[in-house]
């Protein structure tokens, strides 16, 4: 099925262009989201008359995420989690725990931008990943998961 993309799609396109997807796909997530309209000749023909306000949106979110990698870029943050005296986790930090806490450092980020490359940490250690603020633009932090101090 050939649509016409109204926004910068990861691994797909950029605005305007014409790619063939699988039907599901354009059905079921492109097209009702606003990511892309049926490539005909009337939607080719309004996006064109569209086309400077959708790059000059596209424009501001790029601007956004610019500003937001040099807010995180290289960011240290730390997790106190109960861990074993091994240094073993006693459950994990994942992508809820780690926006929780760059919410508490006043850097709002939402757990879908959380990239885990090796998926939840279960150990007491560093941890380098990244945070996915654009289609090309990928921000890294540390994450320092340290014990919880017993309070008895």
């Amino acid at each position: 099925m050939e649509i016409i993309l109204m926004e910068t799609i990861e691994n797909l396109g950029g605005i305007g262009d014409k790619v063939n997807v699988r039907s599901g796909y354009a059905r079921n997530y492109l097209i009702p989201g606003g990511k892309a309209k049926y490539a005909t000749p009337e939607n080719i023909e309004e996006f064109e008359k569209r086309r400077a306000e959708l790059e000059a949106a596209e424009a501001a979110t790029v601007a956004r995420a610019s500003e937001r990698f040099e807010q995180i870029n290289n960011l240290r943050v730390t997790i106190a989690a109960n861990a074993g005296p091994e240094g073993k986790l006693f459950g994990s930090i994942g992508t809820i725990e780690i926006a929780e806490a760059m919410s508490d450092v006043g850097i709002e980020i939402e757990k879908k931008e959380v990239r885990l490359p090796e998926g939840p940490m279960r150990a007491v250690g560093e941890y380098e990943i990244a945070i996915h603020l654009h289609t090309d633009t990928d921000a890294k932090i540390w994450i320092v998961v340290i014990p919880e101090d017993d309070e008895e």
